[in-house]
């Protein structure tokens, strides 16, 4: 099997692969999910729900793309997988991070800051409903 890859290496077959948009499009283009593996270590405070979510999308209809195109181009469709996977990943931490407690928790908060002032509000609303 080595010998049959080493044998397409060096046929005209492979030199215009090497030299085409099918190479080295998805070749630059995986700076984005190497990026996004990089930032599953960073702290969820930094994540841009925003950004983060179109960049799934994008990586999503991409992969289409690449699943679609003739002759199927595997090096684009892994490359926007792989985003797809990395970017899933990073929305969850996101959502868990500021709408599911993982603040809170983190800073050990027994009540997030908007929960706190909801709390006063009805608790003020309440007493001026009782006094009239």
């Amino acid at each position: 099997m080595a010998s049959t890859f080493f044998t397409w290496l060096r046929s005209p077959a492979a030199r215009e692969y090497f030299f085409s948009t099918h190479f080295w499009g998805p070749v630059a283009n995986w700076g984005l999910p190497l990026a996004a593996l990089a930032d599953l270590r960073k702290d969820e405070e930094v994540i841009s729900g925003t950004m983060t979510t179109a960049l799934g999308l994008y990586s999503m209809v991409f992969m289409r793309f690449a699943w679609r195109v003739q002759p199927r181009n595997y090096l684009l469709f892994a490359c926007h997988l792989t985003n797809a996977t990395a970017q899933s990943i990073q929305e969850a931490r996101f959502v868990n991070y500021w709408y599911y407690g993982g603040r809170e928790k983190k800073y050990g908060l027994e009540k997030g800051p908007v929960t706190q002032a909801i709390e006063a509000t009805q608790a003020e609303a309440k007493k001026v409903t009782e006094a009239k």
